[in-house]
Parts: C-alpha cells; structure tokens; sequence
C-alpha cells in the first residue's frame, strides 16, 4: 500500500532509453536505440506536442507483449533542456488522477465511492471521462493532459487547435446548466517546472473564452502538478489555473 498523500502510476517495467529521430502521423515517432536499432513507436498524443518533439532529444519507451499491436513500444516521456522530464503519454492523467481520487490525494473530489469512466453524455454525444457517483451530488470530471509551457514556469493548454476539448467545456456547462449536479475539469500537469496553468489563447482563443465561460458558469477547474522519472509518475501538489 502507498504511503497516505502519495499517489503514482509505476510503469510495469523498466523503461527502455532511446534518441528521437522525428514524430509524423500524429501518432508514429521513429527513435534509435543506444545500440543503433532503429523502430517505429506509437506516439500516444493527439496534440502537436509543442516543444516536446525536438529531434536528438533523449525519449523512454515502454513495451508491450500483446502480440496483436503493430507497434511494440510507446513512447512514454521525453528530456528536455535543463533535464526537465515530460510525459507525452496522455492516456496516463486518466489512470494517475482516478487512483488520487481512489487515495484521497485530490482531497476535491473525497468521499465518491463510485468512478465509472468514459460515460455517455451530454446534449453533443459526448463521453465524459469519469462519472464520480455515491456522495452528495454526482460529480461530471474531464481530464486533460498538460505537456505545452513557456517561460516563468507558465503551463498552457492546449497546444494545437482543440474542438474536442471545447465541446467537453460546452458539456459541462450543459450538466450544471440541468441541476443537481456537480461539473469539473482537471488538468494534470505532466512536467515538474511549472507553476500555474494557464489557458493558450494565442493557440486556441475559442478554447480560451470557453473556459472562461465555464468558469463563470460554476464549473470546477483544478490544475495537479506530477514529478516523473523513467520508474514512475508521482502526482505531486496541486497548482493555480490563472485565467488572466
């Protein structure tokens, strides 16, 4: 069992050290391993990876044995200058947040005794990712992976145009807007050398506006920082989300 206020997701096995030669398609990226073997690895990000793709930059892959997939590897965190880790994999702040909200780590959402993810909802045909449930009122919760930042310690999401992400603001807006229910989003930072998150108008002003519209309409928005290292990815503190 974790100790009490910790919470991590640990990678089943040792990661495997690689250099990145270029991400394409979205979701391939080609890298060489320090023995010079070269592979095609699935990019687990939808985004456009902002700073984070930089060719020559030291990456770790994990591996799997299902024989079924045509990649093996994926790629999981990527070094950037000054050391800083990131993790690309976005798939990873779904499983690290429902296991804090599991712990008690995210002290906001204490008490749910039921998290039911990827549930239909909403008036656009959505799929909210957790549907938190046997406490008070239930509780809309969308997750959104955090990799893009710049100078002073600013996270930014998102990093590319989101439509997605616009139409899950929109719904949660529409489930407060129904009554009775409790309507949040969580960024999960996964990068340690930010402070506070912040909206990315320049990227994605209608993100932006939206954001703020769900803010002034009741909609929960909190911001969690996570360490990482090539053995696991610790959710760590709690951090502002400034909408300037």
């Amino acid at each position: 069992m974790r100790p009490p206020g910790v919470d991590e997701v640990r990678f089943p096995v040792p990661l495997l050290e690689a250099r990145l030669v270029r991400r394409y398609k979205r979701f391939l990226a080609d890298v060489t391993l320090g023995d010079g073997t070269a592979l095609t690895v699935h990019c687990p990000n939808t985004g456009s990876m902002l700073g984070c793709q930089t060719p020559g930059s030291r990456v770790w892959l994990s591996r799997s044995d299902n024989p079924k997939r045509k990649y093996a590897h994926t790629w999981e965190l990527v070094e950037l200058d000054g050391g800083v880790l990131v993790g690309i994999n976005t798939g990873r702040s779904n499983a690290l947040v429902r296991e804090a909200i599991e712990s008690g780590v995210i002290g906001e959402f204490a008490g749910y005794a039921e998290i039911r993810p990827e549930v239909r909802y909403g008036n656009e045909n959505s799929r909210v990712d957790f549907l938190l449930s046997g406490h008070q009122v239930a509780c809309y919760l969308e997750v959104k992976n955090v990799t893009a930042a710049v100078d002073e310690g600013i996270a930014l999401f998102p990093d590319a145009v989101s439509v997605r992400g616009t139409r899950h603001l929109r719904e949660l807006m529409a489930t407060l807007g129904k009554g009775g229910q409790r309507a949040a989003l969580c960024f999960c930072v996964q990068r340690a050398d930010v402070r506070e998150v912040r909206p990315a108008d320049d990227i994605d002003a209608d993100y932006g506006r939206t954001l703020r519209e769900a803010l002034a309409a009741g909609v929960q928005v909190i911001a969690y920082r996570a360490k990482l290292s090539p053995e696991a990815v610790v959710l760590a503190e709690r951090i502002p989300v400034v909408c300037p």
